[in-house]
């Protein structure tokens, strides 16, 4: 009895040995295939992610382009509109350089050679002068000359750049208070003073035939004998 068990041992070690090694390769292949599934499902995520972000980025990047298209756009009207006030502003300040100039140049050549003259016997003459370089103003008249003290008409026009260029004061900043006959047919009187402005000049014109109107003398008045 001894000897028959003792045969039969080997078998049974043979058989547990097999069995062992069948169940130690299914856990190594369910090992690999979880290794493998989980690598699967690692890659899936990873790849997901990133598509996501892309996505993300250029949603995030398309308002910023407008926003730098729009901010282009406001900055070139903002400079566009800046270097229109600018030119305006440089056509203001010539313009006030030119008028500035005129007057300037006005008072300069009613200033030139003037020469004081006798007292008058007008108590209201404070002082009365005359300049050889006050010439005649041109015309555009032509023929035999009547005088015309009508606004507008060429005599007045001309008569009114005679005393300006002789009292130096502009012709748009000049008041006339008379501007009328001065005694005989081609003589004129005219009374006129600056804008805001109390000191009044009285001035004796004549006609220069083919020449113009010219100033004879001017008297500086103590008042407005005209107001």
């Amino acid at each position: 009895m001894s000897k028959k068990y003792s045969g039969m041992q080997p078998d049974s070690r043979l058989d547990a040995r097999e069995k062992k090694r069948k169940i130690n390769k299914f856990y190594n292949i369910a090992i690999t295939l979880v290794i493998v599934l989980i690598v699967i499902v690692g890659l899936s995520i990873f790849l997901s992610n990133n598509s996501d972000s892309d996505t993300a980025s250029t949603t995030e990047k398309a308002p910023k382009e407008t926003n730098t298209a729009a901010t282009d756009d406001n900055k070139e009207k903002e400079e566009a509109e800046k270097a229109a006030d600018e030119e305006e502003k440089a056509a203001e300040e010539e313009a006030v350089e030119d008028e500035s100039t005129d007057e300037s140049t006005t008072e300069d050549d009613s200033e030139a050679n003037v020469t004081e003259i006798e007292e008058s016997n007008d108590e209201n003459v404070e002082k009365a002068y005359k300049s050889d370089d006050w010439e005649p103003v041109g015309t555009e008249q032509s023929g035999e000359h009547v005088t015309s003290f009508d606004k507008g008409s060429a005599d007045w026009k001309e008569m009114t750049t005679a005393l300006s260029s002789s009292t130096g004061i502009a012709e748009s900043d000049m008041t006339i208070w008379r501007l009328g006959n001065g005694g005989a047919p081609n003589k004129a009187t005219g009374t006129v003073s600056a804008k805001n402005d109390d000191k009044t000049y009285r001035v004796q014109l004549e006609w220069v035939d083919g020449s113009g109107w010219r100033a004879a003398k001017v008297e500086e008045l103590k008042q407005n004998d005209q107001r």
